[in-house]
C-alpha cells in the first residue's frame, strides 16, 4: 500500500514539471516571436533635430531726435525700397537751422563788406558776430552746467554730457575765433580780414550743412523691399537719437538654423544639399549648408567623464532652401532627420 502511495507522487510530481517546462518553452517561443517579429518589421527612427526659419531684419532708426508726426506704414504691410515710412519732427533741429543760416548770412554780408573796404562796416559786423559768439558761448555754458549737474546726479547719461561738454567747447571756439576777428577789423589788417572772414563763412556754411543732414531724417524710407515686422513708437511720442522707430523684414533672403552635435558634422558640411521638413506648411524641401560655427564655450556639451568619450559640442548650421517659399514665416519650426541614424 506504502509503495502504491510514493509511485502515485512521484507520478504527480513529474507531470508538474512536465507542465512547467511546457509552459516555460510556451514563454520562451512568444518573447522569441515577438523579437522576431521587432526585428523584421520595426525600423529604427532617425534622429529628429529641430530648428527654426529666419530671415533678415533690418532696424530703422535715424539720427534725428524729435517727436513722431505720421506713421506711413503699419505692421505687416509689404512695401518698395524707398517707400516712406515715418515723419518725424524737431522744432529744435528747425531752430537750429534758422540760427545756421542767419550765422552764414552774417559771415557772408562781413566778407563781402571786407572785399569792398568798407572799415567801419567791417568792424559792426565782427562786433555783431562777436556779441553772437558770446551769447552762444554762454548758452552753451549754463547747458554744460545742467547737463554735468544732472550727471552727477546719475539722471542723464555721461554721452549727454559729453555731448554738451563739446557744443561748449565749439561755442568758446567760436567766440575766440569771433574775438580775434574783431580786433583784426579794428586794427585794420585787411589781408587778415579777408581769410578771417572766408573762414567763418565757410565755417558758418557746415554749420548749415550739419542741420541739414540731420533734417535729412526726418523722413525715413524703406532701404529695400520688404514686410514691416514691429513698430516700436506710436504717434506723437518722442524718439531720441538712434532709436529705433521699426523693423523691416527682408523676406527674400530666408534660412533654417539648427544646432546639432558635434558627432553629426561629418554629413552636415558646407555646400551640402539637404532634405528639411517644415510641418506647419506640410512640406518637405531641399536646403543648401552655407554656415558651420562653433556656438562657444556657453554652449552645453557632454562631458568626457560622463561619458567616457570626447566632449561633443554645439554647433549651429545655417541652410537656404532652395527653392521659393512664400509661406515660410521667420520663427517657423523646421524639422531635419539625420539619416545616419
Amino acid at each position: 500500500m506504502a509503495t502504491a502511495d510514493q509511485s502515485s507522487s512521484q507520478q504527480v510530481k513529474i507531470e508538474k514539471g512536465n507542465a512547467l517546462l511546457g509552459t516555460l518553452v510556451i514563454v520562451f517561443l512568444a518573447v522569441a516571436l515577438l523579437a522576431l517579429v521587432g526585428f523584421l518589421f520595426l525600423k529604427p527612427k532617425s534622429d529628429l533635430i529641430e530648428g527654426q526659419a529666419e530671415a533678415t531684419s533690418v532696424r530703422i532708426s535715424g539720427k534725428l531726435p524729435g517727436r513722431v508726426v505720421e506713421l506711413y506704414v503699419e505692421e505687416g504691410q509689404q512695401v518698395k525700397a524707398g517707400d516712406t515710412l515715418v515723419h518725424i519732427h524737431s522744432s529744435l533741429a528747425e531752430a537750429k537751422l534758422y540760427q545756421a543760416e542767419a550765422m552764414e548770412n552774417a559771415a557772408s554780408a562781413q566778407n563781402k563788406k571786407v572785399d569792398s573796404g568798407t572799415r567801419k562796416q567791417i568792424i559792426q559786423s565782427a562786433y555783431d558776430l562777436l556779441q553772437q559768439a558770446i551769447a552762444a558761448r554762454n548758452i552753451s555754458e549754463k547747458t554744460y552746467k545742467r547737463m554735468e549737474s544732472l550727471y552727477k546726479q546719475d539722471v542723464v547719461s555721461e554721452q549727454k554730457r559729453d555731448e554738451a561738454k563739446a557744443a561748449f567747447d565749439a561755442a568758446v571756439a567760436g567766440e575766440n575765433a569771433a574775438r580775434s576777428q574783431y580786433q583784426m577789423a579794428k586794427e585794420g589788417a585787411q589781408s587778415e580780414d579777408k581769410e578771417s572772414a572766408k573762414a567763418l563763412t565757410d565755417v558758418a556754411k557746415g554749420g548749415v550743412m550739419q542741420v541739414e543732414a540731420l533734417l535729412q531724417d526726418q523722413y525715413l524710407v524703406a532701404p529695400f523691399d520688404g514686410e514691416i515686422d514691429i513698430i516700436y513708437p506710436h504717434e506723437s511720442e518722442l524718439v531720441s537719437l538712434g532709436s529705433p522707430i521699426m523693423n523691416l523684414l527682408k523676406l527674400q533672403d530666408k534660412w533654417v538654423t539648427f544646432n546639432v552635435r558635434e558627432h553629426l558634422l561629418a554629413d552636415l558640411t558646407i555646400g551640402k544639399e539637404i532634405e528639411v521638413t517644415i510641418p506647419a506648411l506640410d512640406k518637405t524641401v531641399k536646403a543648401k549648408i552655407y554656415y558651420v560655427r562653433d556656438m562657444g564655450s556657453y554652449a552645453t556639451w557632454r562631458a568626457t567623464k560622463a561619458t567616457g568619450e570626447w566632449d561633443s559640442k554645439t554647433f549651429q548650421i545655417k541652410a537656404r532652401p532652395l527653392e521659393d517659399i512664400p509661406e515660410l514665416r521667420p520663427g517657423m519650426t523646421v524639422l531635419y532627420h539625420d539619416p545616419t541614424k
